[in-house]
């Protein structure tokens, strides 16, 4: 999985592209978790991302609460099989998505 971060002031936006799982979750939990401090805003652009995994929700809902703490997340550009996953999970409806 690849990721592309881009800071706006205090808001973080990342791009994914790829799969996001078991192997890459953790490498994109503590990325965020270093990157996250003191932003008000983190944007999750998953325009490329192919999968994702239950690990891969994990680190949405980690990041979530911390977002939760400090400002918002938002996810934008997801696609029809990603949706699909957020809407059976149930995490459509705990994450705010454009």
């Amino acid at each position: 999985m690849n990721t592309q971060m881009t800071l706006d002031g205090t808001t973080l936006t990342v791009a994914l592209e790829g799969r996001l799982d078991t192997t890459t979750a953790p490498k994109l939990e503590q990325e965020l978790r270093g990157s996250v401090e003191g932003l008000t805003g983190l944007v999750l652009d998953l325009a490329r991302l192919d999968y994702i995994s239950s690990a891969g929700l994990r680190v949405l809902l980690a990041m979530q609460k911390i977002m939760n703490r400090q400002g918002e997340m938002k996810i934008k550009n997801v696609n029809e099989t990603v949706m699909e996953v957020f809407e059976v999970t149930g995490f459509s409806d705990i994450l705010t998505i454009e």
